[in-house]
């Protein structure tokens, strides 16, 4: 099984990218320090289960509104109302790794992972049903994404394409490609477009609500991780080896951007400030302030991979994967 990657733990197309008598004592000498350092770091839960949850490994995230879900290993779906500050640990009937969330409002959200699941909230995510999984182990969604409450696609691993039309309470399997190759990112551009990047230089795009899909052509065979749309036709397509490229035509035409780093690029988000920042592999960061034309090399100080990069409600960029969720510096 697999899933968003981390470059550190998992490789893909051959490259790179977790009672004696002196229990007792010892047992309270831990929870002693435990104590004092949850006192002293604001940045987690005071729930002893919340808190190793925000350090586990999480793979995906989203801002809705003045709130950010989180999804990880183990079915864990954290909440935070603060800018991630603190957090709560949802219920989730699932223990599977979830690997990918999406609200298109701010009530209704999706979770897909691993065995299949795909979860359901209408209640901004503090409450969670399954819609789909447990039946089929053999099966990962990699991502998820909703046009609105009724209209929406799952897609994963070896072609896996599931389409909803009534919020998801039914899904309908399709082949929207020939081939068994992953689906890494599921992503949907400002006008409505919708766009998936996965292996082997796939890149789809679909205009019509996800009715029909048509291949974009790929200036890259190598594996694509996501297209970050930046408008209504400029589009930034990134994956391994470094490789970004750049359309202003929705992908028509490419340009590779120059970028020195050889390493798997596994996310990239456009602030609101209009900073473009990519990440993925550790200790890579890129940051461009020029709509993606170029990109110069940026070390915020975190040496752990990670897996999505979203901007919290008060502006803080959060960086999501290995080491949890970990707020950076402003680029």
């Amino acid at each position: 099984m697999r899933h968003r990657p981390i470059p550190s733990c998992h490789q893909h197309d051959g490259e790179g990218i977790a009672g004696d008598h002196h229990a007792e004592p010892f047992g309270r000498l831990i929870l002693g320090i435990l104590g004092a350092w949850l006192a002293v770091c604001p940045c987690l839960a005071a729930d002893p289960a919340t808190e190793l949850a925000a350090r586990s490994l999480l793979l995906d995230a989203q801002t809705i509104g003045s709130t950010v879900i989180a999804v990880g290993a183990n079915g864990h779906i954290l909440r935070s109302t603060d800018g991630g500050s603190t957090w709560e640990l949802a219920k989730a009937p699932a223990l599977a790794t979830l690997t990918g969330v999406h609200f298109p409002d701010a009530q209704h959200g999706w979770v897909v992972g691993h065995d299949a699941v795909i979860l359901h909230s209408d209640d901004g995510g503090r409450t969670w049903t399954k819609q789909n999984g447990g039946e089929d182990l053999q099966v990962s969604f990699l991502d998820v994404g909703f046009l609105d409450a009724q209209t929406g696609f799952a897609v994963g691993a070896y072609g896996q394409f599931l389409a909803s039309t009534d919020g998801g309470r039914s899904w309908t399997q399709r082949r929207v490609i020939e081939e068994d190759y992953f689906f890494n990112r599921l992503s949907i551009g400002p006008a409505g477009t919708l766009y998936i990047a996965g292996e082997h230089g796939t890149l789809l795009r679909s205009t019509d609500r996800g009715l029909s899909w048509v291949p974009i052509h790929a200036p890259y065979d190598g594996s694509f991780y996501g297209i970050l749309p930046l408008g209504p036709k400029l589009l930034l397509a990134y994956g391994l080896r470094g490789r970004i490229y750049r359309s202003e035509d929705d992908g028509d035409n490419w340009q590779l951007v120059p970028n020195e780093q050889r390493v798997l690029l596994a996310t990239a988000v456009c602030l609101r400030s209009g900073i473009i920042v990519v990440a993925g592999q550790a200790r890579s960061f890129l940051v461009s302030r020029d709509g993606g034309a170029s990109f110069a090399a940026w070390s915020p100080g975190l040496t752990t991979g990670v897996a999505e990069l979203i901007e919290a409600p008060d502006g803080r960029l959060l960086a999501v994967g290995e080491a949890g969720v970990t707020p950076l510096p402003a680029p």
